[in-house]
């Protein structure tokens, strides 16, 4: 769970993401980031109606999470990062490694993490009997 002061909550801080700061995109989900003046990040996640109907956008709301879950402790501090999923996350295909991929791309892409420290990162473990 990512705590209350790690997050972004209101319309108008997300818009300020998106429009002064600047942004990275990959196949699944587009990054933008903004240097915040604090000491720690801020993460915000966008998933609109084309990802799918309301199962399949909180799946990946909460795919998104975890990923920042596993990588806030690497990251560089100090910026407001929102993560918005695009509509080719609605394929039944594509899988929570492929978007932690994604997102592991996007902020290396962006200088918001050292590479050496994706290298040492162990992949996540696959429980057995889901398949989601």
């Amino acid at each position: 769970m990512i705590a209350r002061k790690l997050r972004l909550r209101r319309s108008t801080d997300f818009e300020i993401v998106r429009k002064r700061g600047r942004s990275v995109s990959g196949a699944l989900v587009v990054l933008a980031y903004r240097p915040n003046g604090l000491e720690h990040n801020r993460y915000g996640f966008a998933v609109g109606r084309r990802v799918g109907k309301a199962v399949r956008r909180n799946r990946v709301k909460r795919w998104l999470r975890e990923v920042v879950r596993r990588l806030h402790p690497q990251l560089r501090q100090g910026y407001d990062l929102v993560l918005i999923a695009r509509g080719r996350l609605a394929e039944p295909s594509v899988s929570y490694h492929q978007v932690a991929g994604c997102v592991h791309e996007l902020v290396r892409r962006a200088g918001l993490i050292e590479t050496t420290s994706i290298a040492q990162e162990k992949p996540p473990v696959s429980r057995p009997g889901g398949h989601r």
